[in-house]
């Protein structure tokens, strides 16, 4: 149809043209138009029975096509609802399978943290046991600890296990609220290993031997794996305790301190075997202690007997010399005890000498008795300096020993590294006793001594004085005058 429409507009067109340039034409154009017209109107007649044919032939396909259209769309509407439920499905499965991943982690963590706690558990176990019962308990804990290492073992087998170890420590638990009694082997003074019975209450234990000779508290000795027999200091008390182990009954003797009086009571020394630890330079400490302790003893008698002269000596000796009355001055000055005296004895001598001559007759003095009063103090200074380097070379022999020791055996017993450590911490500690009385001693004899000192220094400055103040020149002079005097007359 569009083919004959086409045909007619292009056949107007040409009758229009005909139409605006050939007037002349225009009847040629009429006969053409009218023929024109007539063959349009057939076409168009024909195109109109096509399109009629096709609107028919439409019409009929239209139906089934719509039908098969709804058919389509009702499969769509399905298949997106199949679609929306498979993918809500798809959702869930995927939001379960995330929870059990969660779950199963969880889980995970949940049989690593009760796998932590269990091996917590062992080891803080055998640490809570009384020595008297890893020998009871020792193969189930062993087996306990082996079964968290071995690698064949499933996690169903270690926590089997494990959990053995825990009914095991309740069923402990149980029987200990009342007390019990178990076979087991200790060990007596001597060293040798005795069989017999425990009597466990609480945290104390008591050990009986089969022969009956060995009763005791039983505990644990330091690098000993073995309960130690600890003997009662009381026959009654052994009689007691041997009662409760074989019949579990009587009275139960308990010390009080859980066998720390006994540790204690090991650790004590003597003064002596205390000094032995701490090696060979503790022998020049001692003999440097001695010799400063007898030179201060006999400085501080020396230094006791030496009296400060009385302030009425001095004016006595003074009120002489300001008399000029030479024979009561020395008598003054004999009377004054000590060093003073002897040194105003000797400034009486020169009396009627120049003040500088006296001065320095006087000042002699002082200086012999200085050095005498100050002799031996040196030595108990180099006593108070040299005792703590002593002490340091204690120190640092006994560090090196332990080092040596650590060498040969390793750091983990400290029981044979303990020798080194007492040697390096005794010799200083006496280093120190020694160094810190000398020091106090030489501190307190030297002032002692310069107090000596500074009292001869005061009584000269005072002789001095008067002699500048009352010259002997002065008397000599009027006494010239008088003797001329009585000669003229």
């Amino acid at each position: 149809m569009k083919t004959i429409n086409c045909i007619g507009i292009v056949m107007l067109l040409t009758i229009f043209w005909g139409y605006a340039f050939a007037d002349d034409k225009q009847k040629n154009v009429e006969g053409s138009f009218a023929r024109a017209e007539v063959m349009v109107q057939g076409q168009l007649e024909e195109g109109l029975a096509e399109l009629s044919a096709l609107r028919e032939l439409i019409a009929d396909e239209k139906i089934p096509l719509n039908r098969k259209l709804n058919d389509l769309e009702s499969e769509l509407v399905r298949v997106r609802m199949d679609y929306q439920k498979t993918s809500r499905m798809l959702d869930s499965h995927t939001l379960d399978l995330s929870n059990l991943r969660n779950e199963i982690k969880s889980r995970h963590e949940e049989a690593t943290y009760l796998s932590n706690l269990m091996g917590e558990y062992v080891r803080n176990f055998e640490t809570r046991l009384h020595i008297a019962e890893i020998q009871r308990y020792g193969e189930i804990i062993e087996k306990a600890r082996l079964a968290a290492e071995n690698n064949n073992l499933s996690k169903d087998e270690v926590f089997k296990a494990q959990a053995a170890l825990v009914s095991v420590s309740i069923t402990r638990l149980e029987d200990a609220l009342g007390g019990l009694c178990f076979e087991g082997e200790a060990v007596d003074t001597d060293g040798l290993v005795r069989h017999g019975d425990f009597a466990l209450v609480g945290p104390v234990a008591i050990f009986r031997s089969k022969d009956g000779n060995n009763v005791g508290t039983a505990e644990q000795r330091l690098g000993s794996l073995e309960p130690s027999i600890i003997g009662f200091a009381s026959n009654s008390d052994a009689v007691a305790a041997a009662q409760v182990v074989s019949n579990f009954r009587g009275y139960f003797p308990i010390d009080p301190t859980l066998g720390n009086a006994h540790k204690i009571e090991a650790t004590k020394e003597t003064f002596w075997e205390h000094i032995r630890k701490g090696g060979v330079v503790m022998v020049p400490i001692f003999a440097l202690a001695g010799a400063a302790l007898l030179m201060a003893i006999y400085k501080f008698i020396g230094l006791a007997f030496l009296r400060n002269p009385p302030s009425k000596d001095i004016g006595v000796f003074i009120n002489a010399i300001a008399r000029h009355d030479k024979n009561a001055a020395m008598q003054a000055a004999e009377a004054i005890k000590g060093p003073v005296g002897k040194m105003l004895s000797a400034g009486v001598e020169h009396v009627k000498e120049k003040s500088e001559l006296i001065e320095e007759v006087m000042y002699e003095t002082i200086l012999a008795t200085r050095l005498k009063l100050q002799s031996l103090l040196p030595f108990i200074a180099i006593s108070a300096s040299s005792a703590p380097l002593l002490g340091l070379l204690g120190t640092v022999t006994g560090i090196i020993n332990t080092f040596k020791l650590i060498t040969v055996f390793g750091s983990g017993d400290v029981k044979t590294l303990s020798g080194g450590i007492s040697e390096a911490l005794i010799t200083t500690k006496f280093g120190l006793i020694v160094a810190i009385p000398s020091l106090l001693l030489h501190a307190f004899l030297s002032r002692k001594a310069r107090s000596v000192v500074d009292q001869m220094q005061k009584a000269a400055a005072a002789f001095i004085n008067q002699v500048n103040k009352t010259p002997y020149e002065r008397v000599k002079m009027k006494e010239e005058d008088s003797y001329l005097a009585m000669s003229d007359n």
